[in-house]
């Protein structure tokens, strides 16, 4: 066997290169601080089994890289459902504006949910090679291997690659001896994709926009929506509206957000908005794992694909490989996939 690696965090690019260098031959460990797999992608089921996105969604054409990888998985994608009218709210004091959306080029998802992704990876790898609630603190590099330390373990590897957000790295970990003060700075200033969202989904019955020749499609600049899209499956059998909310109702508790959401849908779909089966929702700046409380106010993708996320430190025994380090669509799941191959890549050509 050749060297053991250590990845911190199961999201894409942890799950992938942890297949990819065990295929090279390589020993592989993957520690995950939450206590589910997959970072940012999470998909969530409601009683009645429609999966609804709380995470990572659609991928298009300009995806190359993620659209290979699950050809190479044998996972099926469906086309993003965008028939009929959408609506517009450009002003409080104006009536919502019935809009035909352009045909351009369609956007995807990915069939039983982008975690089927996620969770077709992790079978791969063998269960003692993923160990969950395992908070990384402390990285030592010593002159024959790193030490990996958690909250109540430790481990020993040749190298460690990290896939978490850069600024939680230098925010959570310790470095012996201390990492470079010109990738600490990149790292607290490194956007993480998706870290003030607010993703709700609401399941119903049947679809009746679709009866109205309503894509379900919403974009609004009053709120507290700001973009919402028909989220049913791939089979046409499980019907959903999900998208975005502004981030600033994080402040708000569940049930007024869930008021005005729901007084904004009726606002524009009619009553029929109101009989749903189910409401979920996801806020990312309240995850520990996801958002740095506090940390420098950021805009979107900022220095995401940064030149110094390609470098290998301490000798090459280190490694920032998440989507944020990807100069190719960084922060997305096409990032994730790019920046999966290249470190694996530079390590296989060692």
């Amino acid at each position: 066997m050749k060297s053991r690696i250590i990845l911190i965090g199961a999201g894409l690019s942890g799950l992938l290169i942890a297949n990819k260098l065990k295929k090279a031959g390589h020993g592989v460990l993957v520690l995950e601080a939450r206590g589910r797999i997959g970072g940012r992608v999470l998909t969530s089921w409601s009683e009645n089994e429609t999966p609804v996105e709380m995470g990572a969604t659609w991928f298009g054409p300009q995806h190359p890289h993620l659209i290979a990888l699950l050809k190479e998985l044998e996972i099926p994608a469906f086309e993003q459902f965008m028939e009929g009218t959408a609506f517009f709210e450009p002003f409080s004091m104006t009536p919502p504006q019935a809009v035909e959306i352009p045909q351009e080029a369609p956007s995807y998802r990915i069939a039983g949910g982008t975690s089927n992704l996620i969770e077709t990876l992790a079978h791969q790898l063998d269960q003692k090679e993923i160990l969950l609630n395992q908070v990384v603190t402390r990285l030592d590099f010593q002159e024959e291997n790193v030490l990996v330390f958690t909250d109540d373990l430790t481990f020993e590897a040749d190298r460690v690659i990290s896939t978490i957000p850069p600024a939680l790295l230098t925010h959570h970990m310790e470095f012996e001896p201390a990492l470079p003060g010109a990738i600490q700075e990149i790292c607290g200033n490194t956007h993480t994709w998706m870290q003030d969202s607010i993703k709700t989904a609401i399941v119903y019955e049947k679809p009746f926009w679709r009866d109205k020749n309503w894509s379900g499609t919403l974009f609004s600049n009053v709120g507290p929506v700001s973009e919402f899209y028909d989220h049913s499956d791939a089979s046409g059998t499980k019907y959903a509206l999900c998208g975005f909310v502004n981030g600033g109702l994080v402040k708000y508790p569940e049930f007024e957000r869930k008021s005005r959401v729901m007084a904004q849908l009726v606002r524009i779909f009619g009553e029929e908005a109101e009989n749903y089966l189910d409401y979920q929702e996801q806020l990312w700046a309240l995850e520990e794992f996801t958002k740095v409380p506090g940390g420098p106010d950021l805009f979107p993708h900022q220095n995401n694909g940064d030149e110094l996320f390609a470098k290998g430190w301490f000798e090459n025994r280190f490694f920032i490989a998440g989507t944020e380090s990807s100069p190719h669509y960084g922060g997305y799941l096409e990032g994730a996939v790019y920046a999966a191959s290249r470190v694996v890549d530079r390590i296989t050509q060692m």
